[in-house]
């Protein structure tokens, strides 16, 4: 063997040695099975299954800006506002941005839908109002963050925060936005309600409520006796007929709300609506307003509709009074301009005013009742 030989051999078995160790050292992984969110479409549209679970998962809420002017209604104008480089007054608008998170949950359970749903507002924005008195709550603020919504669902029976059935099961006093110059009910409560189908139309609820602290009303249960709330409904192709029966336990009184919608056409939808309420122990300012009469004197009255011109253009109306002779009357036209996000402006008139308390107010009368106009433009974004 020569040295040429012996060289080359050398090369050769170098070369398959590194090749070898190279060849080692390359470990080719197995790729990781990837997990796609999948599309639930059990429980309509924008839900998701939560990965590795069975739960379906919907994110949604909206995005509004009020404009409110005037003195009418709940978002009219800020009024008497004090002037900053003078002594004079001034009224101007009242303005609210407000950011609504939705989340929706639905599983299916051997005992029926396992669902829940929970409404977190922001909001950012002034008080409406008459501030002669020289109040500054008026100015533009971050308001506190609330809890609207919180509740579970499984089948039928429902626990958590929700607005009380009273209003919900029957129906809100049509598609204006200020629709509770009259008021028909105090929406928040903590409860436990039941919702039964009995077929061929007919719908019930049985729910029993904490009740809420609303504007100076204090309607929160004070023993282990809840308010309690009931309601049947019959429903079909031409409209529906509703009832709820309420028990406040506070003040031992019952109020009740009967309704009735009726589809003309299928661009014009009716509705009416009248409660009725008893008084007997009821002692705050505003002359025998509860948790469910929150309206003046004993019964009360809403009624109107809403007209679709065509898929982007619909007018909805509203006229309501009640037992103490106030009264008002709300119309809009709202206006889709592109799909999830409308346009409303509405103008609202009112004929109200409160009796009082006159040891706690001073002698008020029916002369405290005055005429007064607003109007609000509201933008929103749903998704």
């Amino acid at each position: 063997m020569n040295i040429k030989s012996l060289l080359l051999g050398s090369a050769a078995a170098l070369i398959a040695v590194s090749g070898a160790r190279a060849a080692d050292a390359v470990v080719v992984a197995e790729p990781e099975p990837a997990e796609y969110v999948k599309i639930c479409d059990v429980y309509g549209a924008g839900y998701f299954y939560i990965p590795g679970t069975e739960t379906c998962l919907r994110i949604g809420g909206y995005l509004r800006y009020d404009i409110g002017v005037g003195d009418s209604g709940t978002l009219d104008g800020v009024n008497n506002v004090a002037d900053h480089m003078g002594d004079g007054r001034h009224d101007t608008y009242y303005k609210n941005m407000r950011f609504a998170l939705r989340t929706y949950t639905g599983q299916e359970t051997e005992l029926g839908t396992l669902k829940t749903f929970t409404e977190t507002r922001f909001q950012f924005g002034n008080k409406s109002g008459d501030y002669t008195g020289g109040a500054t709550d008026w100015q533009a603020v971050n308001k506190a963050v609330t809890l609207n919504f919180a509740w579970i669902q499984l089948g039928g029976l429902r626990v958590g925060k929700d607005e009380t059935t009273y209003d919900s099961f029957i129906g809100y006093a049509g598609n204006v936005i200020q629709d509770t110059i009259i008021p028909y009910g105090i929406k928040d409560t903590n409860l436990i309600s039941y919702y039964f189908d009995a077929g061929s139309g007919f719908s019930g609820v049985v729910s029993l409520e904490e009740g809420t602290d609303a504007s100076g009303i204090s309607d929160t249960i004070d023993s282990y006796v809840p308010h309690v709330v009931g309601g049947l409904k019959y429903k079909g192709d031409w409209g529906a007929i509703t009832g709820v029966v309420a028990y406040d336990s506070n003040y031992e009184e019952v109020a009740g709300k009967v309704r009735l919608d009726v589809n003309v056409t299928k661009e014009l939808a009716l509705f009416v609506m009248g409660g009725y309420g008893t008084d007997d122990n009821l002692r705050d300012f505003s002359k025998g307003r509860g948790q469910y009469k929150p309206w003046g004197g004993n019964w009360a009255v809403w009624g109107g509709g809403t007209y679709k011109f065509n898929d982007k253009t619909a007018f909805n109306v509203q006229a309501s009074a009640d037992d103490d002779k106030n009264y008002a009357l709300a119309a809009n036209v709202a206006y889709t301009i592109v799909p999830g996000f409308t346009i409303t402006t509405e103008v609202d008139w009112d004929h109200y005013g409160n009796y009082g308390n006159p040891s706690l107010y001073g002698n008020w009368s029916k002369a405290n009742k005055k005429d007064s106009v607003g109007g609000i433009v509201r933008f929103q974004r749903s998704f």
